[in-house]
Protein backbone atom coordinates (compact mmCIF):
# COMPACT_ATOMS: atom_id res chain seq x y z
CA UNK A 1 0.00 0.00 0.00
CA UNK A 2 1.33 3.39 -0.72
CA UNK A 3 1.53 6.44 1.76
CA UNK A 4 -2.14 7.42 -0.17
CA UNK A 5 -3.59 4.71 0.24
CA UNK A 6 -3.11 4.23 4.35
CA UNK A 7 -6.52 3.43 6.34
CA UNK A 8 -6.16 6.59 7.66
CA UNK A 9 -5.01 8.67 4.87
CA UNK A 10 -8.33 7.42 2.77
CA UNK A 11 -11.03 9.67 2.46
CA UNK A 12 -14.70 8.69 0.87
CA UNK A 13 -17.08 11.19 0.56
CA UNK A 14 -19.84 12.32 -1.40
CA UNK A 15 -21.35 15.19 -2.78
CA UNK A 16 -25.00 15.58 -1.99
CA UNK A 17 -27.46 18.92 -2.20
CA UNK A 18 -30.46 20.15 -4.03
CA UNK A 19 -30.64 20.51 -7.69
CA UNK A 20 -28.63 22.94 -8.88
CA UNK A 21 -26.78 24.01 -6.09
CA UNK A 22 -23.58 22.86 -8.43
CA UNK A 23 -22.59 19.60 -6.69
CA UNK A 24 -21.25 18.37 -10.37
CA UNK A 25 -19.25 21.33 -11.07
CA UNK A 26 -17.16 21.67 -7.42
CA UNK A 27 -16.47 17.85 -8.45
CA UNK A 28 -15.01 18.43 -12.01
CA UNK A 29 -12.86 21.28 -10.11
CA UNK A 30 -11.79 19.28 -7.24
CA UNK A 31 -10.77 16.68 -9.82
CA UNK A 32 -8.79 19.35 -11.68
CA UNK A 33 -7.02 20.61 -8.67
CA UNK A 34 -6.29 16.91 -7.86
CA UNK A 35 -4.40 16.35 -11.17
CA UNK A 36 -7.45 13.66 -11.70
CA UNK A 37 -8.16 15.53 -15.33
CA UNK A 38 -6.32 17.78 -17.26
CA UNK A 39 -8.98 19.92 -18.96
CA UNK A 40 -12.23 21.60 -17.00
CA UNK A 41 -15.49 20.28 -18.47
CA UNK A 42 -18.85 22.40 -18.26
CA UNK A 43 -22.56 21.53 -17.03
CA UNK A 44 -23.51 23.76 -19.69
CA UNK A 45 -21.26 22.44 -22.70
CA UNK A 46 -22.20 19.01 -21.66
CA UNK A 47 -18.77 17.91 -21.19
CA UNK A 48 -18.14 17.21 -17.26
CA UNK A 49 -16.18 13.72 -16.14
CA UNK A 50 -18.87 12.83 -13.80
CA UNK A 51 -22.05 13.41 -15.93
CA UNK A 52 -21.24 10.64 -18.75
CA UNK A 53 -24.09 9.83 -19.67
CA UNK A 54 -25.84 11.42 -22.65
CA UNK A 55 -29.18 11.83 -21.13
CA UNK A 56 -27.15 13.89 -18.49
CA UNK A 57 -25.18 15.77 -20.55
CA UNK A 58 -28.07 16.69 -22.87
CA UNK A 59 -30.40 17.93 -19.70
CA UNK A 60 -27.30 19.16 -17.53
CA UNK A 61 -28.55 17.50 -14.72
CA UNK A 62 -26.97 14.30 -12.52
CA UNK A 63 -29.02 11.28 -13.38
CA UNK A 64 -26.80 8.00 -12.02
CA UNK A 65 -24.04 8.48 -8.87
CA UNK A 66 -20.77 8.41 -10.72
CA UNK A 67 -17.18 7.39 -8.69
CA UNK A 68 -13.65 8.95 -8.83
CA UNK A 69 -10.94 8.92 -7.31
CA UNK A 70 -8.45 11.66 -6.77
CA UNK A 71 -5.22 12.73 -5.00
CA UNK A 72 -4.45 15.37 -2.88
CA UNK A 73 -1.36 15.94 -0.31
CA UNK A 74 -1.12 12.90 1.49
CA UNK A 75 -4.60 11.99 1.15
CA UNK A 76 -6.56 9.21 -1.16
CA UNK A 77 -9.85 10.59 -1.74
CA UNK A 78 -12.89 8.20 -3.28
CA UNK A 79 -15.45 10.96 -4.34
CA UNK A 80 -19.34 10.07 -5.45
CA UNK A 81 -21.42 12.91 -7.11
CA UNK A 82 -24.82 12.09 -6.18
CA UNK A 83 -27.83 13.35 -8.39
CA UNK A 84 -30.04 16.04 -6.80
CA UNK A 85 -33.58 15.24 -8.17
CA UNK A 86 -35.79 13.60 -5.91
CA UNK A 87 -36.79 11.09 -8.49
CA UNK A 88 -32.99 9.66 -8.30
CA UNK A 89 -33.33 9.40 -4.61
CA UNK A 90 -32.32 5.38 -5.09
CA UNK A 91 -28.92 6.62 -6.00
CA UNK A 92 -28.49 9.28 -2.66
CA UNK A 93 -29.53 6.19 -0.70
CA UNK A 94 -27.07 3.70 -1.94
CA UNK A 95 -24.17 6.11 -2.04
CA UNK A 96 -24.39 7.09 1.55
CA UNK A 97 -24.69 3.83 3.05
CA UNK A 98 -21.01 3.20 1.64
CA UNK A 99 -19.90 6.64 2.58
CA UNK A 100 -17.72 7.81 5.08
CA UNK A 101 -18.18 11.47 4.96
CA UNK A 102 -20.26 14.22 3.32
CA UNK A 103 -20.09 17.56 1.54
CA UNK A 104 -23.16 19.47 1.52
CA UNK A 105 -23.40 22.04 -1.24
CA UNK A 106 -25.47 24.63 -0.58
CA UNK A 107 -26.61 27.56 -3.10
CA UNK A 108 -25.26 31.10 -1.38
CA UNK A 109 -28.16 32.72 -2.61
CA UNK A 110 -31.60 30.46 -1.82
CA UNK A 111 -29.85 28.59 1.02
CA UNK A 112 -31.56 25.43 2.40
CA UNK A 113 -33.58 23.96 -0.31
CA UNK A 114 -36.22 21.29 -0.54
CA UNK A 115 -34.50 18.50 -1.65
CA UNK A 116 -31.50 19.46 0.58
CA UNK A 117 -33.07 18.48 3.69
CA UNK A 118 -34.30 15.32 1.91
CA UNK A 119 -30.58 13.75 1.47
CA UNK A 120 -29.81 15.92 4.89
CA UNK A 121 -31.88 13.44 6.40
CA UNK A 122 -30.56 10.45 4.52
CA UNK A 123 -27.13 11.08 5.71
CA UNK A 124 -28.82 11.09 9.17
CA UNK A 125 -29.99 7.95 8.99
CA UNK A 126 -26.66 6.52 8.00
CA UNK A 127 -24.60 8.79 10.53
CA UNK A 128 -22.57 10.66 7.70
CA UNK A 129 -20.50 13.21 9.30
CA UNK A 130 -20.51 16.11 6.48
CA UNK A 131 -18.84 19.37 6.08
CA UNK A 132 -20.89 22.56 3.96
CA UNK A 133 -19.41 23.99 0.86
CA UNK A 134 -21.48 27.57 0.46
CA UNK A 135 -21.32 27.37 -3.43
CA UNK A 136 -21.91 30.38 -5.98
CA UNK A 137 -20.65 33.61 -3.76
CA UNK A 138 -20.53 35.56 -6.77
CA UNK A 139 -23.94 35.41 -7.53
CA UNK A 140 -26.12 38.97 -7.27
CA UNK A 141 -27.84 38.07 -3.60
CA UNK A 142 -25.11 35.60 -2.61
CA UNK A 143 -25.12 36.03 1.35
CA UNK A 144 -22.83 33.56 3.35
CA UNK A 145 -24.07 35.08 6.99
CA UNK A 146 -27.75 33.98 5.86
CA UNK A 147 -26.82 30.39 4.29
CA UNK A 148 -25.31 29.77 7.55
CA UNK A 149 -28.35 31.03 9.61
CA UNK A 150 -30.64 28.49 6.98
CA UNK A 151 -28.50 25.42 7.61
CA UNK A 152 -29.14 26.01 11.80
CA UNK A 153 -32.52 26.84 10.81
CA UNK A 154 -34.10 24.26 8.55
CA UNK A 155 -31.85 21.32 9.17
CA UNK A 156 -31.40 21.69 12.68
CA UNK A 157 -27.88 21.40 12.87
CA UNK A 158 -25.11 23.06 14.13
CA UNK A 159 -22.67 24.84 11.81
CA UNK A 160 -19.43 26.73 12.26
CA UNK A 161 -18.25 29.37 9.97
CA UNK A 162 -14.50 28.06 9.40
CA UNK A 163 -13.69 30.91 6.67
CA UNK A 164 -14.88 33.88 5.99
CA UNK A 165 -15.31 35.46 2.37
CA UNK A 166 -13.41 38.16 1.27
CA UNK A 167 -16.10 40.06 -0.47
CA UNK A 168 -19.52 39.50 -1.72
CA UNK A 169 -21.31 38.92 -5.41
CA UNK A 170 -19.18 40.42 -8.36
CA UNK A 171 -16.50 41.33 -5.68
CA UNK A 172 -15.89 37.94 -4.08
CA UNK A 173 -12.07 37.71 -4.50
CA UNK A 174 -10.94 34.80 -1.68
CA UNK A 175 -11.58 33.26 1.85
CA UNK A 176 -9.43 33.59 4.80
CA UNK A 177 -9.35 30.60 7.04
CA UNK A 178 -10.16 31.32 10.56
CA UNK A 179 -8.27 28.73 12.15
CA UNK A 180 -4.86 29.77 10.67
CA UNK A 181 -6.01 33.29 10.47
CA UNK A 182 -4.41 33.35 6.94
CA UNK A 183 -6.43 34.75 3.29
CA UNK A 184 -6.49 33.14 0.36
CA UNK A 185 -7.04 35.54 -2.48
CA UNK A 186 -7.55 34.62 -6.26
CA UNK A 187 -5.89 37.79 -8.43
CA UNK A 188 -7.08 35.88 -11.51
CA UNK A 189 -10.35 34.51 -13.14
CA UNK A 190 -8.34 31.35 -14.14
CA UNK A 191 -8.05 27.54 -12.51
CA UNK A 192 -5.17 29.50 -10.41
CA UNK A 193 -3.75 28.57 -6.99
CA UNK A 194 -4.57 31.47 -4.22
CA UNK A 195 -2.28 33.97 -3.23
CA UNK A 196 -1.49 33.60 0.85
CA UNK A 197 -1.32 36.58 3.15
CA UNK A 198 -2.66 38.67 5.78
CA UNK A 199 -6.11 39.52 7.07
CA UNK A 200 -7.47 42.06 4.80
CA UNK A 201 -7.67 45.47 7.29
CA UNK A 202 -11.54 45.90 6.38
CA UNK A 203 -12.37 42.29 7.98
CA UNK A 204 -9.91 42.36 10.69
CA UNK A 205 -12.88 42.87 13.19
CA UNK A 206 -15.23 40.57 11.30
CA UNK A 207 -12.65 37.53 11.76
CA UNK A 208 -11.88 37.87 15.10
CA UNK A 209 -15.43 37.74 16.17
CA UNK A 210 -15.77 34.53 13.82
CA UNK A 211 -13.08 33.63 15.35
CA UNK A 212 -14.07 33.68 19.02
CA UNK A 213 -17.68 31.87 17.87
CA UNK A 214 -15.36 29.33 16.33
CA UNK A 215 -13.09 28.95 19.49
CA UNK A 216 -16.28 28.71 21.87
CA UNK A 217 -17.76 26.25 19.75
CA UNK A 218 -15.34 23.98 19.60
CA UNK A 219 -14.31 24.11 23.25
CA UNK A 220 -17.97 23.28 23.98
CA UNK A 221 -17.26 19.68 22.66
CA UNK A 222 -14.36 18.97 24.94
CA UNK A 223 -13.47 19.53 28.48
CA UNK A 224 -10.23 20.19 27.95
CA UNK A 225 -10.41 22.81 25.88
CA UNK A 226 -13.27 24.09 27.32
CA UNK A 227 -10.69 24.49 31.12
CA UNK A 228 -8.68 26.18 28.62
CA UNK A 229 -11.43 28.15 27.29
CA UNK A 230 -12.52 29.54 30.91
CA UNK A 231 -9.41 29.93 32.22
CA UNK A 232 -8.30 32.10 29.40
CA UNK A 233 -5.07 30.21 28.24
CA UNK A 234 -3.77 30.12 24.66
CA UNK A 235 -5.45 27.21 22.65
CA UNK A 236 -3.12 26.42 19.69
CA UNK A 237 -3.93 26.01 16.12
CA UNK A 238 -3.12 22.22 16.11
CA UNK A 239 -5.53 21.72 18.94
CA UNK A 240 -8.77 23.97 17.74
CA UNK A 241 -8.02 21.74 14.42
CA UNK A 242 -7.95 17.75 16.37
CA UNK A 243 -10.93 19.62 18.34
CA UNK A 244 -12.82 20.58 15.31
CA UNK A 245 -12.18 17.02 13.59
CA UNK A 246 -13.67 15.14 16.72
CA UNK A 247 -16.93 17.31 16.96
CA UNK A 248 -17.05 16.64 12.89
CA UNK A 249 -16.85 13.40 13.37
CA UNK A 250 -18.81 12.92 16.17
CA UNK A 251 -21.31 14.59 14.26
CA UNK A 252 -21.57 17.46 16.93
CA UNK A 253 -20.48 20.64 14.75
CA UNK A 254 -21.08 21.22 11.10
CA UNK A 255 -17.83 22.64 9.38
CA UNK A 256 -18.96 25.72 6.61
CA UNK A 257 -16.79 26.72 3.76
CA UNK A 258 -17.76 28.95 0.93
CA UNK A 259 -16.63 29.64 -2.79
CA UNK A 260 -17.43 29.66 -6.26
CA UNK A 261 -16.73 26.40 -8.71
CA UNK A 262 -17.36 27.76 -11.44
CA UNK A 263 -15.30 30.40 -10.67
CA UNK A 264 -12.72 27.93 -9.59
CA UNK A 265 -12.31 29.95 -5.85
CA UNK A 266 -12.40 28.09 -2.28
CA UNK A 267 -11.65 24.51 -4.29
CA UNK A 268 -8.08 24.29 -2.80
CA UNK A 269 -9.22 25.17 0.88
CA UNK A 270 -12.35 22.85 0.50
CA UNK A 271 -10.02 19.70 -0.54
CA UNK A 272 -7.98 20.43 3.06
CA UNK A 273 -11.02 20.71 4.69
CA UNK A 274 -12.01 17.14 3.05
CA UNK A 275 -8.39 15.71 4.37
CA UNK A 276 -8.40 17.88 7.95
CA UNK A 277 -12.24 17.15 9.13
CA UNK A 278 -13.96 14.26 7.50
CA UNK A 279 -13.39 10.37 8.58
CA UNK A 280 -11.21 7.94 7.32
CA UNK A 281 -12.24 4.25 7.95
CA UNK A 282 -10.97 3.62 10.94
CA UNK A 283 -12.54 7.18 12.40
CA UNK A 284 -16.51 6.00 11.82
CA UNK A 285 -18.09 3.20 13.58
CA UNK A 286 -17.27 -0.47 12.49
CA UNK A 287 -19.56 -1.81 10.03
CA UNK A 288 -22.31 -4.33 11.79
CA UNK A 289 -23.17 -7.32 10.40
CA UNK A 290 -24.63 -10.82 10.83
CA UNK A 291 -23.43 -14.15 10.78
CA UNK A 292 -25.85 -15.89 8.49
CA UNK A 293 -25.14 -19.13 9.65
CA UNK A 294 -26.17 -18.56 13.85
CA UNK A 295 -27.54 -14.99 13.10
CA UNK A 296 -24.79 -13.68 15.80
CA UNK A 297 -24.26 -10.45 15.38
CA UNK A 298 -20.99 -9.76 14.26
CA UNK A 299 -18.10 -6.41 13.71
CA UNK A 300 -16.30 -5.74 11.20
CA UNK A 301 -13.37 -3.08 11.20
CA UNK A 302 -11.16 -1.87 8.75
CA UNK A 303 -8.33 -3.40 9.90
CA UNK A 304 -6.60 -6.33 9.36
CA UNK A 305 -9.92 -8.74 9.55
CA UNK A 306 -11.17 -11.35 6.70
CA UNK A 307 -12.33 -9.72 3.53
CA UNK A 308 -16.20 -8.42 3.44
CA UNK A 309 -17.66 -5.96 1.14
CA UNK A 310 -21.29 -4.50 0.19
CA UNK A 311 -22.62 -4.46 -3.39
CA UNK A 312 -23.96 -1.29 -3.87
CA UNK A 313 -24.74 -0.42 -7.25
CA UNK A 314 -25.07 -2.73 -10.67
CA UNK A 315 -24.23 -1.20 -14.18
CA UNK A 316 -24.71 -2.52 -17.51
CA UNK A 317 -21.50 -1.88 -19.00
CA UNK A 318 -21.64 -1.86 -23.08
CA UNK A 319 -18.14 -2.78 -23.70
CA UNK A 320 -17.37 -4.92 -20.47
CA UNK A 321 -20.77 -6.65 -19.73
CA UNK A 322 -22.22 -6.19 -16.25
CA UNK A 323 -20.47 -4.32 -13.28
CA UNK A 324 -20.66 -4.60 -9.45
CA UNK A 325 -19.58 -1.45 -7.01
CA UNK A 326 -18.76 -2.53 -4.08
CA UNK A 327 -17.30 -0.86 -0.91
CA UNK A 328 -14.53 -3.20 0.67
CA UNK A 329 -14.66 -2.69 4.84
CA UNK A 330 -12.12 -4.88 5.83
CA UNK A 331 -9.65 -7.02 4.28
CA UNK A 332 -8.53 -7.32 0.91
CA UNK A 333 -9.16 -9.35 -2.00
CA UNK A 334 -7.07 -10.28 -5.23
CA UNK A 335 -8.22 -9.62 -8.61
CA UNK A 336 -9.71 -13.61 -9.94
CA UNK A 337 -10.41 -15.14 -6.79
CA UNK A 338 -13.16 -17.12 -5.05
CA UNK A 339 -15.20 -15.20 -2.65
CA UNK A 340 -18.50 -16.30 -1.19
CA UNK A 341 -22.09 -14.37 -1.56
CA UNK A 342 -23.27 -15.13 2.01
CA UNK A 343 -26.53 -13.48 1.21
CA UNK A 344 -27.29 -15.70 -2.08
CA UNK A 345 -25.18 -18.28 -0.03
CA UNK A 346 -23.33 -18.86 -3.24
CA UNK A 347 -19.84 -18.47 -4.38
CA UNK A 348 -18.91 -16.16 -6.64
CA UNK A 349 -15.63 -15.18 -8.78
CA UNK A 350 -13.99 -12.15 -8.32
CA UNK A 351 -13.23 -11.30 -12.09
CA UNK A 352 -11.61 -7.97 -13.52
CA UNK A 353 -11.31 -5.42 -10.38
CA UNK A 354 -11.41 -1.60 -11.84
CA UNK A 355 -10.57 1.66 -10.41
CA UNK A 356 -13.51 3.68 -11.92
CA UNK A 357 -13.00 7.52 -12.65
CA UNK A 358 -17.06 8.26 -13.92
CA UNK A 359 -16.96 5.75 -16.96
CA UNK A 360 -13.28 5.00 -17.54
CA UNK A 361 -11.59 2.17 -15.82
CA UNK A 362 -8.03 1.48 -14.40
CA UNK A 363 -7.19 -2.55 -13.99
CA UNK A 364 -6.47 -3.36 -10.02
CA UNK A 365 -4.53 -6.37 -8.87
CA UNK A 366 -5.99 -6.34 -5.84
CA UNK A 367 -8.96 -4.48 -3.05
CA UNK A 368 -8.06 -3.05 0.26
CA UNK A 369 -10.51 -2.41 3.09
CA UNK A 370 -11.48 1.42 2.88
CA UNK A 371 -11.51 1.17 -1.42
CA UNK A 372 -14.70 1.97 -3.73
CA UNK A 373 -13.81 -0.49 -6.96
CA UNK A 374 -16.16 -2.19 -9.14
CA UNK A 375 -15.58 -5.93 -10.33
CA UNK A 376 -16.29 -7.90 -13.48
CA UNK A 377 -17.63 -11.59 -13.46
CA UNK A 378 -20.12 -11.61 -10.43
CA UNK A 379 -22.75 -13.04 -12.10
CA UNK A 380 -25.39 -13.14 -9.17
CA UNK A 381 -24.32 -10.26 -7.06
CA UNK A 382 -26.96 -7.36 -6.93
CA UNK A 383 -26.82 -4.32 -4.95
CA UNK A 384 -26.92 -4.68 -1.11
CA UNK A 385 -25.29 -8.36 -1.32
CA UNK A 386 -22.28 -8.89 0.92
CA UNK A 387 -19.48 -10.54 -0.69
CA UNK A 388 -17.12 -12.01 1.69
CA UNK A 389 -14.15 -14.92 2.73
CA UNK A 390 -16.02 -18.31 2.40
CA UNK A 391 -14.10 -19.58 5.87
CA UNK A 392 -15.33 -16.10 7.76
CA UNK A 393 -19.38 -15.41 6.38
CA UNK A 394 -21.15 -11.99 7.41
CA UNK A 395 -23.94 -10.79 5.85
CA UNK A 396 -23.52 -7.18 6.43
CA UNK A 397 -26.57 -4.50 7.05
CA UNK A 398 -28.22 -4.10 3.82
CA UNK A 399 -29.64 -0.47 1.86
CA UNK A 400 -33.00 -0.04 2.07
CA UNK A 401 -34.73 1.91 -0.66
CA UNK A 402 -37.98 3.90 -0.49
CA UNK A 403 -41.25 1.94 -1.93
CA UNK A 404 -42.23 3.47 -6.13
CA UNK A 405 -44.39 6.35 -6.34
CA UNK A 406 -45.61 6.03 -9.73
CA UNK A 407 -46.73 3.51 -11.72
CA UNK A 408 -47.55 2.25 -15.58
CA UNK A 409 -48.73 -0.11 -17.82
CA UNK A 410 -46.08 -1.32 -20.82
CA UNK A 411 -46.29 -3.30 -23.89
CA UNK A 412 -44.17 -4.10 -26.55
CA UNK A 413 -44.98 -2.65 -30.44
CA UNK A 414 -44.76 -6.05 -32.06
CA UNK A 415 -45.13 -9.61 -30.97
CA UNK A 416 -41.41 -9.44 -31.79
CA UNK A 417 -39.87 -7.00 -29.57
CA UNK A 418 -41.50 -9.15 -26.61
CA UNK A 419 -38.15 -10.36 -25.48
CA UNK A 420 -36.15 -7.64 -26.33
CA UNK A 421 -38.22 -5.62 -23.97
CA UNK A 422 -38.22 -8.47 -20.94
CA UNK A 423 -34.53 -8.08 -21.63
CA UNK A 424 -34.34 -4.29 -21.08
CA UNK A 425 -36.77 -4.23 -18.07
CA UNK A 426 -34.51 -7.00 -16.33
CA UNK A 427 -31.43 -5.03 -16.81
CA UNK A 428 -33.23 -2.01 -15.55
CA UNK A 429 -34.83 -3.41 -12.82
CA UNK A 430 -30.85 -4.97 -11.82
CA UNK A 431 -29.62 -1.90 -12.12
CA UNK A 432 -32.00 0.30 -10.25
CA UNK A 433 -33.68 -1.17 -6.59
CA UNK A 434 -36.18 0.74 -6.87
CA UNK A 435 -37.58 0.04 -10.32
CA UNK A 436 -40.94 -2.99 -9.84
CA UNK A 437 -41.99 -5.08 -12.80
CA UNK A 438 -45.19 -7.11 -12.03
CA UNK A 439 -47.24 -8.96 -14.32
CA UNK A 440 -51.21 -8.35 -13.85
CA UNK A 441 -53.15 -11.56 -14.64
CA UNK A 442 -56.57 -9.56 -14.35
CA UNK A 443 -55.58 -7.32 -17.00
CA UNK A 444 -52.83 -9.16 -18.84
CA UNK A 445 -51.02 -6.76 -18.65
CA UNK A 446 -47.17 -6.11 -17.57
CA UNK A 447 -46.80 -2.82 -15.01
CA UNK A 448 -43.60 -1.27 -14.12
CA UNK A 449 -43.26 0.86 -11.00
CA UNK A 450 -40.63 3.66 -9.98
CA UNK A 451 -39.87 6.75 -8.24
CA UNK A 452 -40.38 9.38 -10.72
Amino acid sequence: MTTNHKLENIRNIGFIAHIDAGKTTVTERVLFFAGRIHKIGGVDEGNTTMDWMAQERERGITITSAATTADWKQYNINIIDTPGHVDFTAEVERSLRILDGGVVVIDAVAGVQSQSETVWRQADKYNVPRICFINKMDRVGADYARAIDSIAQRLKANPVAIQVPIGSEDTFRGVVDLIDERAYIYQEDGPVAPEEGPVPEELIEDVRNYRLALIEKIAETDDDLMMKYLEDEEISKEELRQGLRQATIDYRIIPVLCGTALKHRGIQPLLDAIGDYLPSPMDVIPTQGTDPRTDEPLTRHASDEPFAALAFKTVSDPYIGRLVYFRVYSGHAVSGSMVYNSTKKQRERLGRLVLMNAQRREDLEDVYAGQIVAAVGLKDTITGDTICDIDNQVVLENITFPEPVVSIAIEPKSRGDQDKLSDALIKMADEDPTFKIVYDDETGQTVVSGMG
